[in-house]
């Protein structure tokens, strides 16, 4: 009769977003161990990706699945006692503080360079691209960057700080293409040894370190898909952090996943599997956290682009697989499948944003012509 009960539940919350269990359409799901059910009620979105992980279950189409499901706002229908505490938790303590800083770098960005080479484009871009015309991943992170630097108003000779710099591909733009230099930051020592490698002899500096032990004077200050590891307890002191290392005269940019509702804690499967102590800042968590520090100059919002990168990062890893299998497990591959199609869902569903938003200290003065 238990069984029964998960069964009939999990097949009325996906009837809700038009998911057959044992259906023929490529979103429909296919159930081969019968414990999906009760793993899904009782332990919500964790439990529906590790018992995809575990093979459990298959679907011929992952994203156009998370698309209905999250469309269908089904994630908000099953609460679970883990979800309550981590809730709790992620009110009483700190979950990014200084002590922090470094997992999410061990954890996911030191999984492995041959994979993140295999999926990414050739400069290695780990966030959001920006598709205005083209249909080329390579040019979608190339116009992303061209974006972010205009936005920023660079001029030869400035000094520019990255918060979260990755693989170094944007510092090593910014520095080609707009004669600055440019000091870099990032918590993955295998993200610092390949951008000080693919950086030597160009005025770009790469520091293994957290954000809050930053000092120096810059003239902008950006930060491109590191906001979702500070944490809503760091909000403010991230910005007051750029307010204090910015000129009197600077801009900053901050290009971030968003959510459409302030959060204390992050996705349980995503936080156990994918992004350790992370979480989504809201519009208003992020507005309240700079008032008082910077002026609002611009936010855009180009979410749908963020599905069209997930995809294409997904069609890549796939290609690669057979060169990667080596060194990653079958379990391994179908975490990151769904990693990467669940986002992508999301991403379309709009259940999560992505944003750029440009701030000032004095205030730009006159008509600006905001780039897009």
């Amino acid at each position: 009769m238990v069984d029964t009960f998960f069964k009939r539940e999990l097949e009325r919350l996906f009837g809700s977003a038009d998911i057959r269990i044992g259906g023929n359409r490529p979103w429909d799901v296919q159930i081969h161990n019968t414990s999906v059910y009760r793993r899904v009620i009782t332990e919500g979105s964790l439990g529906l990706g590790e018992s995809y992980m575990d093979g459990e279950w298959e679907c011929d189409d992952l994203e156009a699945f998370f698309f209905r499901l999250l469309s269908s706002r089904v994630d908000k229908k099953v609460v679970t006692v883990a979800d309550k505490i981590n809730k709790y938790l992620g009110k009483i303590r700190n979950l990014q503080c200084p002590t922090r800083a470094f997992t999410v770098g061990e954890t996911h960005y030191n999984t492995g360079n041959d994979l993140f080479k295999a999926m990414l484009d050739t400069r290695m871009i780990y966030s959001c691209g920006y598709w205005k015309e083209t249909n080329s991943l390579d040019e979608a992170q190339k116009n992303k960057l061209r974006l972010v630097f205009d936005k920023l108003q660079l001029q030869p000779g400035m000094k520019l700080l990255d918060i979260g710099c990755g693989w170094g591909g944007a510092a090593r733009y910014a520095a080609e293409h707009y004669d600055v230099s440019v000091t870099a930051l990032t918590v993955s020592s295998e993200q610092a040894q390949f951008a000080r490698e693919q950086c030597a002899g160009m005025p770009v500096n790469i520091e293994l370190m957290d954000y809050r032990d930053l000092h120096g004077s810059f003239d902008r200050v950006y930060s491109i898909g590191m906001f979702e590891h500070v944490g809503y307890k760091n909000y403010r002191h991230y910005f007051e952090i750029v307010n204090r290392c910015l000129k009197q005269d600077g801009l900053t940019l901050l290009h971030t996943i968003g959510s459409n509702q302030p959060c204390t804690n992050g996705d349980p499967w995503s936080c156990k599997y994918i992004f350790p102590n992370s979480m989504l800042p809201s519009a208003s968590q992020i507005s309240e956290s700079y008032e008082g520090l910077f002026m609002l100059e611009d936010w855009h919002v180009f979410t749908h682009d963020y599905a069209l990168t997930l995809k294409a990062w997904y069609e890549k890893f796939e290609q690669s697989w057979p060169e990667l299998q080596s060194g990653y497990s079958e379990r391994f591959h179908r975490m990151w499948r769904y990693y990467l199609l669940s986002f992508a869902g999301a991403f379309r569903a709009r259940s999560i944003q992505l944003w750029q938003v440009l701030l000032s200290k004095k205030g730009l003065q006159g008509r600006t012509a905001i780039p897009r």
